[in-house]
């Protein structure tokens, strides 16, 4: 999943930023509400952490103006603001939960899960295909009803070509998953992760589509 990280506190905004991308996903960060309202507009976030004392524009304001826009990327606010009305005004200008710090990293993360997956329509945590599974609450990839180890990359990489089995991602979409701003990527890393991943499950499980890019089959086996 690509998360946008919006905190203004570097000390904060670094752990989550770490915490999140070991936890397998890709996370771009931004210190204030210009920044990500500009963000927001290039679309393709699956979530947003959205602290609400922002520099330049509230967080309450990048809320609203992209409600009122009709963005429904599923927003979690952090902050330090834990009274009632703090948190009713989040809620009903359009935030999709709301957690007070300090909190648990794995509180957030589950937290995140859930909005994606009541965002999605979906109820449980298991995306993928009848023979190859991915857990996103474990982060636990099973395919033939054998437990595979996945490295960070690898699991972003299977969460986004499992999100729509059948769908073909080209390069620039992997990329796009698996890479968060300013970190370099080499010409053929897309291949060399993809290769990898077929060590580990098989040549068959995920597909290159000629001049398309690549998916995994609905019926992958």
């Amino acid at each position: 999943m690509r998360i946008l990280l919006v905190e203004d506190d570097n000390m904060i905004g670094q752990s989550l930023r770490q915490a999140l991308t070991e936890n397998g996903l890709t996370v771009d960060w931004v210190k204030d509400g210009i920044l990500a309202q500009d963000a927001l507009a290039q679309g393709g976030y699956a979530a947003v952490l959205l602290d609400l004392g922002l520099p330049r524009r509230s967080g309450l304001d990048v809320l609203r103006r992209a409600r009122q826009d009709g963005d429904r990327t599923p927003m979690l606010v952090l902050t330090a603001r834990d009274g009632v009305d703090d948190r009713v005004t989040g809620l009903d200008v359009g935030a999709d939960d709301y957690l007070v710090k300090p909190f648990e990293l794995r509180e957030l993360l589950a937290r995140m899960r859930a909005i994606i997956r009541r965002i999605g329509g979906h109820a449980q945590s298991t995306i993928g295909t009848a023979q190859t599974q991915l857990d996103l609450s474990s982060r636990e990839l099973t395919h033939g009803g054998t437990s595979i180890l996945l490295s960070a990359k690898e699991f972003r990489l299977m969460h986004a070509l499992l999100e729509r089995p059948g769908a073909i991602l080209s390069r620039s979409q992997l990329e796009e998953r698996l890479y968060g701003w300013g970190e370099e990527v080499s010409s053929n890393a897309v291949e060399v992760l993809i290769h990898g991943v077929r060590r580990k499950l098989g040549a068959d499980v995920i597909r290159n589509v000629r001049g398309l890019g690549w998916r995994v089959s609905k019926d992958a086996s």
